[in-house]
């Protein structure tokens, strides 16, 4: 088992800039790939990053130079910095590690 625990979201304006945090606890050492993930009112669920547990990164296109994924092994943690937010980055943001594990989610709101 794996659990996840998010922080950092919140309220914004256009061209701000938030940091989200994903802490894993449980049966970490399972888990090679991490990422984050979206969800828009009425939209279904996007990625938005990944990162493996040697560090390579992927990133959805709409994010692609604005938003950057970094991992912390000794504190078991995952980050997203977002920077240059935009309105249609607004959503619901959810780490994951793994098949069927999900932290609980963290608003983001980018206001223009």
């Amino acid at each position: 088992q794996v659990q996840l625990v998010e922080s950092g979201g919140g309220l914004v304006q256009a061209g701000g800039s938030l940091r989200l945090s994903c802490a894993a606890s449980g049966s970490i050492f399972s888990i090679n790939l991490m990422g984050w993930y979206r969800q828009a009112p009425g939209k279904q669920r996007e990625l938005v990053a990944v990162i493996t547990s040697g560090g390579s990164t992927n990133y959805a296109d709409s994010v692609k130079g604005r938003f950057t994924i970094s991992r912390e092994h000794a504190k078991n943690t995952v980050h997203l910095q977002m920077n240059s937010l935009k309105p249609e980055d607004t959503a619901v943001y959810y780490c994951n590690g793994g098949p069927g594990f999900w932290g609980q989610g963290t608003q983001v709101t980018v206001s223009s």
